[in-house]
Parts: structure tokens; C-alpha cells; sequence
């Protein structure tokens, strides 16, 4: 079927209101921790490079392109030089990128300078890799922005574009961000959400130097972050369900619009995946199984499907953001081979599509792996740049450490034990193993209960206790910098 060029422009008109001096719809005042990262690469680009937005769907990455064109709109760049296409649109994704480039030119006046294009869901751009190169290589008065909810995997080949562009990582929401879209939500809707203050802490390990009285202040501060948190688990981390009053209605979104849409739109027509059942069957697995290690020749029998095959289809999950595996940690004999450990994208995926509802604050171990999920999360996303290692640790007894950071040969254990209760000697057996003849110089137990907020006497080294909900709050409020801008 061939797409005319009136459509096309009917089509560009329709998706930039600016080019008419029409408005941009409603923008969030406030902005994402990858924001800061994305104007960054636009404004004052470190190198010439275009810009992959990589992240999950309906995760947030067109609001933070329309975010970024009001705010060169705001800078004085003329509007038709700012051209947003997105290649989910069933016209445009029936064309070819030079053709919509040509319409685009031919139908606003573009001014002598910058031209900034913003091109959303461009895994279906035909050839993109190859026309990314030429645009970066040939192009210099273009920034580039494209994003990708289900990049296919980038083949080793040197026309392919690699090189030619920086990925930015969008994770689905922080819990930080999620309470400050919720507070921004009720302030348009002239509601009421209270949250409570809790002092700021730019680094973790500051931590260790507190005295009890400052622990204890905190915990009284940090208590009504608990209900808050439970929410966010249930709710996850997409705007869309974030900002549902329901919480049937949130996860049936989170359910059938996006990890349904991902699982059987996008896997059939980018990565030509013909037999759905069988990934639908592995990721119902995942859920089941949410923070396990998986058992690649267990997985095989029970699917009756060969071991490429479901290595193949994690592989693709994890292309699609949906999952993070998580390697062993250890040398030699120490590490378990082939046997990574899987954690789901937010946690609130595996209580959506088991349809738990609310009835997961009422099953404790369930409650604790999407806690644990929800940390890890936390940690990935605030310290990917870094060139941290994460891993987890367990040794032939099945002695365990829940993730393991090394940074540059500093090692840094995290323990989560979302109870209500910890018993140190019975349930730390695995964390103070780990500990021996390592050097380690502190450790965290992540914990359900602000009155454990700490430092834990007892241990091979200084060990801090500290609530899922509060070291979440903390990562999250710490990935939010200053804009060029600001």
C-alpha cells in the first residue's frame, strides 16, 4: 500500500502542533531523572553522536521528548525546525524515513541553523542503523533523537550504525518520581496528597557516620512513605498506571496494554517471533518465578522447546525492557554456570498478570520478592552510568547474597528481608558467609520496618539496616540533577 505525500503531511501537521503555533498539550513542570541526561546530549553534546532513548512501553519517553521541545521552544529555535515523527503511526510506519524528511521540508520553512528530529518507536524505521550513520556522519546541524521500546539486536555489521549513537536508559518510574507525578496529579486535580518531608541524603555511605538520634528522627519522618510504597508495588512504575484511581483498572492496563502489546505486537513484528504461545508461557514463568535463578534445562522439559530456543526468547525479553538478569557473582568453582538469576522490569508486572490485586500484602513471601525487585530496580537505574557490576552470590550449600556491587574491586553486599520481624542469626547465615575472606568494607539489609532503620551490631563488618521504602525514595531523589536549563 502506498502512502501519499498529502497523507503524510496531514499526518507530520497533526503530530506538531508547533509548526502553527498551536500548543504542545499539557507539560509536566517537573522533570525525569533522564531528562537532565537527554538535554544534555541535545543542547551541549559531549560528542557527535545521536541519541537513543531505550526504554519499555508507555515507560515515559515521548513526554520527555515533548518536555525537551518546549523547552527549545522556550530557548528561541524556530518551531519548524523541530520535527517529531513518531513510526508507530500506521502512516508513517508505511513510509520510509527520507520520504517523511522531504514532507517535512516541503511543507515548513526551515531556518538557517539547528534542526532537531525527534523520532519515536524508530525500531520500525526501515534500515535505521545505516541511515543513523549517514545522518551523523554528513548531517551535523541535526540532533537526533530516536526511541526504541523493543530494539531489535543490533547485528555486528560496520554499515549498521553502531558507534554513531549514545543510548539512554529509561526505566520505568523511581519511587521518587512516582510520588512527585502523583503529588503534581493532585495539585491539577485540586487534590489533596499529603507526603511526609524527609531530609535528603546524596550519598549512602554518609550514612554510617549518623549518630542513633538521627536514625531514630528519620524513621519518624519516613513513616507515611510505607502506605505510599505498598502502592507503588502494586501500581508500578508506568505514568499511565500510576495515575489510575483504580487498582484493578491500573493493572489491567499494566496487563493488557503494555506487556500484552509487547509480548504479541512487537516480538511478532520486529522480531518475527511466530510461535507467542511459547513466550507468553516463558514470561508466565518469569512472573511465577520473579527474582529466581532460572534453570535453563528445567525450563526445556517443561516447555518442550530446545535450549536456544529459550535462551533466544529471554534474550528478546530483555531486549523489549521487560526483565534484568542478573549474573553470578564469584570465580571458578564459586560460580554457579549458566545459572542467572531474572528479575521482571518493575515489580508490579507479576502481581498484574497473576491477577494477585491487593491480595499480595497479604502473602509475605510474594510481597517480599517485589520489594526485592523493586530495589534492584533502584540500584540499576541509579548507578548505571557508573560502570557498576551487579550480581548475586550463592555457594553449593544455597547460601545467598540478594546483589552484589562491585565498583573498581570495591564489593558492596545487599541483603532484602522484607519481614516484619528479622531474625539476624537464622536469616543472615548466607550475607555473613559471603563476608569471609572478602573485603568488604560495609553492607545493607534491606528491611520492611522503619524502627529497624540502623547500624547492626554483630556483624564482620559495618552493616547498615534500611527500609526498602526509604533507600528507594533516596535512590530515586538522588538521580534527579540540575538541567541545563535550570
Amino acid at each position: 500500500m502506498k502512502v501519499t505525500r498529502e497523507e503524510i503531511r496531514d499526518a507530520l501537521n497533526e503530530l506538531n502542533p508547533w509548526w502553527r503555533g498551536g500548543r504542545l498539550g499539557r507539560v509536566l513542570p517537573w522533570r525525569r531523572a533522564a531528562y537532565t541526561e537527554l538535554e544534555r546530549w541535545v543542547l551541549k553534546p559531549p560528542a557527535p553522536r545521536a541519541v537513543l532513548l531505550s526504554g519499555a512501553r508507555q515507560v515515559g519517553k515521548t513526554t520527555l521528548l515533548i518536555q525537551l521541545v518546549d523547552e527549545l521552544i522556550k530557548q528561541g529555535v524556530p518551531p519548524g525546525n523541530i520535527l517529531y515523527a513518531t513510526f508507530d503511526n500506521p502512516l508513517l510506519k508505511l513510509t520510509d524515513i527520507d520520504t517523511v524528511l522531504k514532507v517535512w521540508q516541503q511543507t515548513v520553512e526551515l531556518k538557517p541553523g539547528l534542526e532537531y528530529l525527534f523520532l519515536d518507536e524508530a525500531q520500525f524505521i526501515k534500515n535505521r542503523g545505516t541511515w543513523v550513520k549517514h545522518q551523523v556522519d554528513f548531517s551535523p546541524l541535526r540532533r537526533i533523537v530516536f526511541t526504541g521500546s523493543a530494539m531489535p539486536l543490533l547485528e555486528e555489521d560496520p554499515e549498521s550504525g553502531v558507534g554513531r549513537w549514545h543510548t539512554i536508559k529509561l526505566t520505568t518510574l523511581s519511587f521518587f518520581e512516582y510520588l512527585k507525578l502523583k503529588q503534581e496529579d493532585a495539585k491539577q486535580k485540586q487534590a489533596l496528597f499529603a507526603l511526609p518531608h524527609v531530609v535528603p541524603v546524596s550519598n549512602l555511605q554518609t550514612l554510617f557516620d549518623w549518630r542513633p538520634a538521627d536514625f531514630a528522627g528519620v524513621s519518624l519522618q519516613a513513616q507515611g512513605l510505607a502506605f505510599h510504597f505498598h502502592e507503588f508495588l502494586l501500581r508500578g512504575g508506568f505514568p499511565q498506571t500510576a495515575l489510575v484511581d483504580d487498582l484493578s483498572d491500573a493493572q489491567r492496563i499494566l496487563r493488557d496494554d503494555i506487556i500484552d502489546k509487547a509480548l504479541k505486537r512487537d516480538m511478532t513484528a520486529l522480531f518475527k517471533v511466530r510461535r507467542i504461545v511459547e513466550l507468553e508461557q516463558l514470561f508466565i514463568y518469569l512472573c511465577r518465578h520473579d527474582g529466581g535463578v532460572v534453570d535453563i534445562s528445567n525450563l526445556t522439559k517443561e516447555m518442550g522447546v530446545t535450549r536456544p530456543t529459550v535462551q533466544h526468547y529471554i534474550d528478546l525479553l530483555e531486549s523489549a525492557h521487560l526483565i534484568y538478569k542478573l549474573p553470578p557473582y564469584g570465580y571458578g568453582k564459586e560460580v554457579l554456570r549458566g545459572r542467572y538469576k531474572v528479575y521482571l522490569a518493575d515489580a508490579a508486572i507479576a502481581p498484574a498478570v497473576m491477577l494477585r490485586g491487593r491480595a499480595l500484602l497479604e502473602l509475605p513471601d510474594q510481597l517480599g520478592v517485589a520489594a526485592e525487585t523493586a530495589v534492584l530496580k533502584h540500584l540499576f537505574a541509579r548507578y548505571y552510568e557508573k560502570n557498576i557490576q551487579f550480581s548475586y552470590w550463592r555457594d553449593r550449600k544455597d547460601r545467598e547474597v540478594d546483589l552484589v556491587a562491585d565498583l573498581e574491586g570495591q564489593v558492596i553486599p545487599f541483603e532484602v528481608k522484607y519481614r516484619q520481624q528479622i531474625d539476624l542469626a537464622k536469616q543472615l547465615v548466607g550475607y555473613k558467609k559471603f563476608l569471609e575472606g572478602r573485603k568488604v568494607q560495609r553492607g545493607y539489609i534491606v528491611t520492611r520496618m522503619f524502627e529497624d532503620f540502623g547500624i547492626t551490631s554483630g556483624m564482620p563488618v559495618p552493616t547498615l539496616k534500611i527500609p526498602a521504602a526509604l533507600l528507594c525514595y533516596w535512590l530515586g531523589q538522588n538521580e534527579i540533577k540540575p538541567t541545563l536549563s535550570d
